[in-house]
């Protein structure tokens, strides 16, 4: 359904005053969208396709709301004014293809959130980094004293929040398919991190369709909203030639020297964006590598914007901890360092992995695969990696991609067998990466799960 389509069927942001919500998919956003809904007088009932987990089932009891699990009842679903959609259920499935041809609205929990709060926005998307520059951002702001909530990709669900915290702010992560089905929110800053090709089974594997969904972090802007970007990126450059940006442009760059934004001269970062700038070497930054310097430029520039002191941006910058399954260090183990970068569920996530190393690596690879093209790895790994083990149910083409740049490459079938090969084929000084470029559901539950089986593996060495 197109926005116009959408915008002329849309309910008001009023009370629900008893009109029936149905919310697919029964996870963190559902849930708290269910509840948030139920407090603005909506009759709710949540659908989900699979099994429920046992705590959200049991605080949708807690809170007398109707679902079902393991099946759609269209007849229920179809009853609704409008349908809130878990960002992982695809367009292509059968309830939703109906729920459109009914020409019911069907939205995103962030855009139903929005209607019911009147905090400033900090919204953050981009192939890579959104996770660690949503949580550096968050941390920043927190530190400096503002009242600030953590939502969207990572933490409790907005609309929960919504419904049960007074924020003056939010930093959420905004993935590109929570953006497909967001209307008439805004962002006051937006960043766009980067654009390279992520989940393009979702967009008819058409790069500049993905594009078009991350561009959608500017709609409903003003001039008095702020975009920050990255100036070195060629797909958000590409993107911005065709598109019209009202919002006041932070750009950063760590290649070009940047007037109003941030860059990079001499090893230190320097961040123009309102009153005296802000300066930091990038050696005292606690996210070290080039990646995490774009990262920490982006967060620094939402920073300087809202007027926090340098001195409480620097010791932010400088004491941030990174979140769990990126770039995660596990431990050493006979000179061998252990990391984990579960979360690198793409090939651009694992070529910054690698960008950052500086020793010999071992590199546990594969998974299920999403269209990968490898070739973007291959310098990186000839330069950097002394052997590959795999870790996937199929991983045909990572012998096609890689076996005429790395003498050895093994085939595991657990995170036990592929920690133990990799232990044996690294030597003292050398670091055993796990860094897959892929989705882990053949072997694992999701990312997290692979994450903490690989960290049990490296303590029973």
């Amino acid at each position: 359904m197109n926005s116009t389509n959408y915008i002329a069927n849309q309910p008001d942001a009023s009370k629900g005053n008893g009109k029936r919500m149905a919310i697919l998919g029964a996870g963190e956003s559902g849930v708290g969208a269910a509840y948030l809904a139920k407090q603005q007088g909506y009759e709710v009932f949540v659908s989900d396709f699979g099994a429920i987990a046992p705590s959200y089932k049991k605080q949708l009891e807690d809170w007398q709301i109707p679902f079902e699990e393991k099946q759609h009842t269209e007849a229920e679903i179809l009853k609704a004014v409008e349908v809130i959609k878990s960002p992982g259920i695809p367009d292509k499935v059968a309830i939703v293809k109906k729920i459109k041809e009914q020409q019911i609205p069907v939205i995103s929990e962030i855009e139903f959130a929005g209607r019911y709060t009147n905090a400033k926005i900090i919204g953050i998307t981009g192939s890579n980094g959104k996770t660690t520059t949503t949580s550096l951002t968050y941390h920043i702001l927190k530190n400096a004293g503002l009242n600030v909530g953590l939502a969207g990709n990572i933490g409790k669900s907005f609309a929960y929040q919504v419904a049960t915290e007074k924020f003056d702010y939010y930093v959420l992560e905004l993935s590109s398919f929570m953006l497909d089905d967001m209307y008439r929110f805004k962002t006051d800053i937006a960043i766009l991190l980067n654009i390279t090709p992520d989940h393009l089974d979702r967009y008819d594997y058409k790069l500049e369709n993905y594009a078009a969904a991350k561009f959608r972090i500017l709609q409903n802007q003003t001039e008095n909203d702020v975009f920050i970007y990255c100036a070195d990126d060629p797909e958000t450059i590409k993107g911005l030639q065709t598109r019209e940006v009202i919002a006041k442009q932070l750009p950063f760059s760590i290649e070009k020297e940047i007037k109003q934004g941030a860059c990079l001269h001499n090893e230190t970062i320097i961040i123009n964006a309102q009153n005296e700038p802000f300066e930091m070497s990038i050696n005292e930054l606690a996210l070290q590598g080039k990646h995490n310097i774009y990262n920490s430029m982006a967060s620094g520039i939402v920073a300087k914007f809202l007027e926090i002191r340098n001195p409480s941006i620097r010791e932010s910058m400088g004491n941030f901890k990174n979140i769990e399954h990126r770039l995660e260090s596990v431990g050493k183990i006979s000179g061998i360092s252990f990391i984990n970068d579960s979360k690198a569920t793409n090939v651009n996530s694992t070529w910054y992995a690698l960008e950052s190393m500086s020793t010999d690596v071992v590199l546990i690879l594969g998974g299920v695969d999403k269209g990968n093209d490898y070739s973007m790895l291959k310098d990186l790994v000839k330069q950097k990696v002394k052997a590959i083990v795999c870790l996937g149910k199929d991983n045909k083409l990572i012998h096609e991609a890689f076996e005429d740049v790395v003498e050895i490459i093994v085939n595991t079938n657990s995170a036990q067998e592929a920690v133990l090969v990799s232990y044996h084929l690294a030597k003292k000084g050398d670091t055993v990466l796990l860094s897959p470029a892929c989705a882990s559901f053949d072997l694992f539950k999701n990312y997290e799960d692979r994450g903490n089986q690989f960290k049990q593996a490296v303590k029973e060495l």
